[in-house]
């Protein structure tokens, strides 16, 4: 995790747009707004358990096995070492938010980091009941079903208290954290 000061650095090259810094490169970019976008699709617009809905959900599980694996062996910000929310990170973050001198992060700070780990766990926990709704030993097993649909309302919540917190550090910040992951870039 990388925690920044206030004080500037040195004259940026003219090829970078000003003060800005690239921090989500094109694979964690896509794999957001699919997970975003399945999340939609799967949670208000698709039919449950029908065809669209199903390659949804193997969309979803292509998304989190190639995100755990460059999670491993992508980009500075996309490294899980760059992440992983300790205890101790974790609890840093929280006194240091109720002291009123939170650290600003370039990549994710601990909590979002927790966050966006609890949300793949979720939703790779979501695909596998999904697909093994589909299995003949699992046909009509009515505790898979509704152990699906309880997971699939665990990620409505936390998408919705992640979506929330982004708007409050895009405020408490002073930037944009939904269009950085459009862009690719965070104010340095």
């Amino acid at each position: 995790m990388t925690a920044i000061s206030s004080k500037k650095e040195g004259p940026r090259p003219s090829n970078t747009l000003p003060d800005t810094i690239k921090v989500w490169d094109p694979v964690v970019r896509l794999f957001h707004w699919t997970i975003v976008t399945a999340c939609i699709l799967n949670l208000f617009l698709l039919e449950e358990g029908k065809y669209w809905h199903r390659v949804t959900g193997y969309v979803v599980a292509a998304a989190i096995a190639l995100r755990i694996v460059w999670g491993f062996v992508g980009t500075k910000y996309a490294l899980f070492s760059d992440f992983f929310p300790t205890p101790t990170r974790v609890m840093r973050q929280i006194l240091d938010i109720l002291s009123g001198a939170e650290q600003r992060y370039i990549g994710h700070n601990p909590l979002a980091s927790l966050m966006m780990l609890c949300l793949m766990a979720l939703l790779a926990a979501t695909a596998l009941t999904g697909w093994m709704t589909t299995l003949d030993a699992f046909w009509g097993e009515k505790w898979l079903e509704r152990l699906h649909g309880t997971i699939a309302n665990g990620i409505m919540v936390l998408a919705f208290v992640h979506a929330c917190a982004a708007i409050l550090e895009s405020w408490r910040h002073k930037e944009n954290l939904v269009w950085s992951m459009v862009t690719g870039r965070k104010k340095t």
